[in-house]
């Protein structure tokens, strides 16, 4: 990953933005030599919530495996709501 300071991402955006879209690097917006922010092409992006959504998929399953849940019309009634 190509590392860029914020102050010449804001001078080169263009140029930056171009190699992001058409070239698929991926590049790390540094402030003050910290790594604040990313560029990432949508098809990266598209991977990334993919893999977040297969994650949080597995964590629900894990915990609708576990002894004592409930479901959403229990807790519902529970609460009355």
């Amino acid at each position: 990953m190509t590392r860029v300071a914020a102050t010449t991402v804001r001078k080169e955006f263009s140029d930056i933005l171009n190699r992001v879209v058409y070239g698929g690097e991926r590049i790390a917006i540094e402030r003050y030599g910290k790594t604040v922010a990313a560029l990432v092409s949508t098809d990266d992006l598209k991977l990334l919530e993919a893999l977040e959504d297969r994650t949080d998929l597995e964590m629900a399953r894990e915990a609708l495996s576990e002894p004592g849940h409930r479901s959403w019309d229990e807790v519902r009634a529970e609460l009355a709501l």
